[in-house]
């Protein structure tokens, strides 16, 4: 359960890494904003996600 849990972490920031570097390559000149903004965003709800999982476990 806890490796299924990592993985889906570990994809969902990947992902969102992916769709901020392809932001950064359309609309940005140079700067890696988009992706580090994406990134963060992956992880916040990577954190929710597994927050509610494991409230679910624990019930």
């Amino acid at each position: 359960m806890l490796s299924g849990i990592a993985i889906q972490m570990g994809v969902t920031i990947y992902l969102f890494a992916l769709l901020g570097k392809w932001l950064d390559e359309q609309y940005n000149q140079g700067e890696k904003l988009y992706t580090i903004i994406a990134t963060l965003t992956g992880v916040a709800i990577s954190f929710y996600v597994v927050l509610k999982q494991v409230n679910r476990i624990k019930h």
